[in-house]
């Protein structure tokens, strides 16, 4: 969902793949989806079969409905799931399809929102892959967008929005399943297009990547363990950094940041690394995907395949 008029494609995985002149791609390791935008001059609308509008009246900016695009779960079942939509002008187009992996039910979920916002188009994009159960990963979904939009520097100061934002939506989470046993986590890749500017934040192992100049450009990090400067902050905070099959916190998480996750909340935290960058000519194409895709694709090989794909 960028948009520019040189804008190709964005894809988001973990649960779908956009495309446009921009497309979004996503898959998951319990999920595997895809989804493609397409824009000329990228506005992006994902619109599915069920579409709901929502207006928050909390926030004194003049905006517009927000179109929540990919309403539901997945497939619980494993079965493949695949829809498309293209805008009467053809300026947009996206599609979706996913499918569960290997683990017994699906922890995955992803997001996809459409609004303005003093008279700018604001598109969201987010992948949550879950670990430990679902629970984290469908609070993130529910909540971590309606979150931002309400943050009232989200315009002014977008990248403060999605710190504040991503931290304040794991305190809520964590309040939320205070009075249980369970300690869900997950991760959170998303990218929020404002005007013409893309700002992408992360949490976990997820990665965004951008094609831009005919080159494959990671947008992230991916937060492992063993990357030198996480493990240092770890181990200041008191932590272990061990090998357990891989690198994990504690013997116990691959990942060094992530939403939830309550017993190793003093080390796993769920301040996003953010990244911002600019929609000009040179702008293809953005792949958002959970380590599903990442351990098995390359960066180049991701965005060349997602480049080829001219259906939704």
């Amino acid at each position: 969902m960028l948009y520019s008029s040189c804008t190709r494609r964005v894809i988001v995985q973990v649960g779908f793949f956009c495309k446009t002149k921009l497309q979004l791609g996503n898959i998951g390791r319990s999920l595997n989806a895809s989804r493609g935008v397409n824009y000329k001059w990228n506005r992006q609308i994902f619109t599915m079969s069920n579409v709901s509008m929502m207006v928050d009246s909390g926030s004194t900016a003049k905006r517009g409905p927000i179109v929540d695009l990919l309403m539901g779960k997945d497939d619980d079942g494993g079965g493949f799931v695949c829809r498309g939509w293209k805008s009467e002008n053809g300026e947009l187009s996206c599609g979706y399809s996913s499918f569960r992996g290997k683990r017994v039910t699906m922890e995955d979920f992803f997001d996809v929102k459409n609004t303005t916002i003093d008279g700018q188009r604001v598109c969201m994009f987010g992948i949550f892959d879950g670990h430990g159960g679902s629970r984290a990963a469908e609070y993130l979904k529910e909540h971590l967008f309606e979150n931002l939009l309400k943050h009232p520097q989200f315009i002014t100061d977008t990248k403060l929005a999605l710190s504040e934002s991503y931290q304040q939506t794991d305190v809520d989470f964590l309040d939320s399943e205070k009075d249980t046993f369970r300690d869900d986590g997950s991760t959170a890749s998303t990218a929020v297009l404002v005007g013409d500017h893309l700002y992408v934040a992360n949490v976990g192992d997820s990665r965004t990547v951008i094609l831009k100049g005919g080159k494959a450009i990671p947008l992230s990090e991916d937060h492992k363990p063993n990357r030198s400067d996480e493990r240092k902050r770890i181990e200041s905070a008191g932590g272990v950094v061990m090998w357990a099959g891989t690198w994990r916190v504690g013997g116990v998480l691959a990942m060094s940041r992530a939403f939830g996750n309550r017993m190793l909340k003093q080390f796993v935290v769920a301040e996003p690394e953010i990244q911002e960058q600019k929609i000009d000519e040179e702008f293809e194409l953005l792949v958002l995907a959970s380590d599903g895709l990442w351990d098995v694709v390359p960066n180049e090989d991701a965005v060349s395949i997602a480049r080829t794909e001219e259906e939704p």
